[in-house]
């Protein structure tokens, strides 16, 4: 399964062509968004598929996942522990070999560790949490491993190179993974390959042909 995750960086980041053109170029089989906004629910329309997005409490932007066939059912949204500033909330899709989690963390560094340990007491053994940790340093959750890619994938300030862009793999394989070229955000997207050949459920509803 080829996964990508992207924070578009909201109003002034990535657009609905740059999102289109990632999806033609890498032929992912799921895309997960963080802070996509309403610009982004014309993806359908360009590339086809199925798209989803939740908003943030009382936030303009969200998460939003994109696959190339039909989900089976919608995400499903968890709620975060929430900071002194922002609410959070996870967006778990469920592939049916795996459930993959959409997350933004909080920044604080202490808070986004709690909010990983809750959104993984939600998740099937078989279970992917990926996005925008806003995390330095190990992620410290019992039963997961770091497979995401090893290179910086966010340039704070401009200056301070950091690895916040993070997937972590429970029960699953990872064949391999890496961060593309830094586009129109200011993160670059991540690309990971994982094992799901084991699984004994489809991925998805094959997608209906148009018209």
């Amino acid at each position: 399964m080829k996964l990508i995750s992207w924070n578009l960086l909201r109003l002034t980041g990535a657009s609905l062509d740059d999102v289109a053109r990632l999806i033609e170029r890498e032929e992912p089989d799921i895309l997960l968004m963080q802070e996509a906004t309403v610009a982004m629910d014309g993806l359908p329309l360009r590339v086809g598929g199925d798209f989803r997005r939740t908003l943030l409490p009382n936030r303009i932007h969200g998460l939003a996942v994109w696959t190339p066939g039909k989900l089976a059912r919608p995400p499903r949204i968890v709620t975060l522990p929430s900071g002194a500033m922002f609410d959070r909330i996870g967006q778990v899709v469920d592939l049916g070999a795996v459930s993959v989690a959409n997350v933004h963390l909080s920044h604080g560094q202490l808070l986004n560790r709690r909010q990983l340990r809750c959104i993984a007491r939600e998740l099937p053994h078989h279970a992917v949490i990926v996005g925008d940790y806003n995390l330095v340093g190990p992620a410290l959750l019992p039963g997961f491993r770091d497979v995401g890619p090893r290179e910086p994938t966010h340039i704070a300030g401009d200056v301070v190179p950091l690895r916040i862009d993070r997937c972590l793999v429970r029960g699953i394989g990872c064949l391999g993974a890496r961060a593309l070229l830094r586009e129109a955000s200011d993160h670059r997207p991540i690309l990971v390959n994982l094992d799901v050949m084991h699984a004994r459920r489809p991925m998805m509803e094959p997608a209906r042909a148009a018209g």
